[in-house]
């Protein structure tokens, strides 16, 4: 299996080098991101304009022989815009469907804070059933499936927040971040002429992606790693400071992306180390802090870095 492994993982290494030809400095966003795609999940960027959110999913629909949807939300935007509707074919006499952009693999949901809980809740059905449900008809997804949501931090007039059962959804959340001077000095170079998205081929075709999300699947991970995740789980249901912790949900995202994450570093099992790095981008947005605490400034990342910081971590395997 390893072999089968060293072989796709370079193809999961094309992907992300696609990524730095277009993007200085995202490696880390790069790798996470496609975390959440080999373990059938969804991210959700939130950080201010212009740091590449859009860029950043752009470049991986272009890296994947998939089919690529973008859905502008906006506060007019219905949910029959975003799943389809029936419409009614006077020839045929009856009514035809008529797919909207969900019916995609790779989805961009564009700023999605701006659109109504009602129309919200038309894609987070898809992306946790993996299907809609259009007059009263169930209709399955493609797969893979795929959804990269953008969000803006800053600007909240007019905007509809997703609730914390929504955010539940996503595997991941991430910032894109500030890049460096010498980042940004590479990236005015790099767009001058013409832009590097322009320049880049899809590496990897649905079918092989598939095949990766099976395989993540097989990856091993041990008891105690799995007892060490239900630690940090519960260690945030008795955290004073947290008022919601983290959901049975949570424990499984965040075994779900240590496996892909074990995936990605050419390994058939899991490390307590990736439980450790992965966790605040896996829990942080799980949780809800009391008023108390969100007053004095404090930050569900740091509570998070908190809670590991205080499990006891697993260093070797017990045998009896």
């Amino acid at each position: 299996m390893m072999q089968e492994l060293t072989v796709y993982n370079e193809k999961v290494g094309k992907i992300i080098d696609n990524i730095n030809k277009v993007m200085s400095g995202k490696e880390e966003a790069a790798i996470l991101s496609l975390v959440a795609l080999l373990a059938e999940g969804h991210v959700l960027l939130e950080d201010v304009p212009g740091v590449g959110k859009t860029m950043l999913v752009k470049t991986i629909a272009k890296s994947l022989d998939c089919d690529f949807r973008r859905i502008q939300f906006t506060p007019d935007l219905l949910p029959s815009d975003v799943t389809g509707i029936s419409i009614y074919n006077p020839k045929e006499l009856e009514f035809e469907f008529r797919g909207g952009p969900i019916l995609g693999n790779i989805i961009l949901a564009d700023e999605i804070n701006r659109t109504s809980p009602k129309t919200q809740s038309s894609l987070l059905e898809g992306m946790e059933e993996k299907s809609v449900t259009v007059d009263g008809n169930t209709i399955p997804l493609k797969q893979p499936f795929f959804v990269m949501a953008t969000q803006n931090p800053i600007e909240y007039e007019g905007t509809y927040p997703l609730p914390e059962a929504q955010l539940d959804r996503f595997i991941l959340k991430l910032k894109m971040g500030y890049p460096s001077m010498a980042e940004e000095l590479e990236m005015l170079q790099r767009t001058s002429k013409q832009h590097p998205l322009e320049t880049i081929d899809a590496v990897m075709s649905r079918d092989e992606l598939i095949k990766l999300q099976q395989e993540v699947k097989e990856i091993y991970i041990d008891t105690s790693i799995q007892q060490y995740i239900i630690n940090l789980a519960t260690a945030s249901r008795n955290n004073p400071l947290i008022y919601l912790g983290v959901s049975p949900r949570g424990s499984i995202s965040l075994m779900k992306a240590a496996k892909a994450f074990a995936y990605i570093n050419d390994r058939d099992y899991v490390l307590p180390d990736d439980i450790k790095f992965l966790a605040p981008y896996v829990l942080s947005h799980r949780i809800i802090l009391h008023s108390e605490a969100r007053y004095d400034g404090v930050t569900n990342e740091e509570v998070i870095h908190s809670i590991i910081k205080n499990t006891h971590i697993p260093i070797r395997k017990e045998f009896g």
